[in-house]
């Protein structure tokens, strides 16, 4: 199983060099899991930077994965995350799904940088 991170979904989706590093990882949508807060993070930039048409056909891709809630189970976990590794609340909100899951996390964003189970590429 996989989850993306919200920054790699949005270098995905602008097509960047980086964002080809994902692409396998994002269209195997079989093995997809999406935490409910990465469509919140992706759905807001594309909304700001472009518009909300856009912005919901980014979300309906997402939706193509298996959108994961976050429930009571993950929160825990995501807050005692964000206490032992000072992650930012999606961070850990984010690190939790792909453990509850058993899933590598794939993102750019150095806040996962040196965790286990996360397959971090530089910006």
């Amino acid at each position: 199983m996989n989850v993306v991170d919200s920054s790699a979904w949005l270098e995905y989706f602008a097509d960047t060099k980086n964002g080809k590093k994902f692409e396998k990882v994002i269209e195997n949508t079989e093995l997809l899991l999406v935490p409910s807060i990465t469509l919140y993070e992706v759905f807001k930039k594309i909304l700001m930077e472009r518009d909300e048409h856009i912005a919901l056909q980014i979300v309906a891709h997402m939706k193509m994965g298996k959108v994961i809630e976050l429930d009571m189970e993950i929160a825990l976990s995501a807050a005692k995350f964000s206490k032992e590794f000072r992650l930012p609340m999606a961070d850990s909100i984010i690190f939790a799904t792909g453990k509850k899951y058993h899933a590598t996390i794939w993102t750019q964003d150095a806040d996962f940088k040196n965790l286990e189970g996360v397959k971090y590429f530089r910006k």
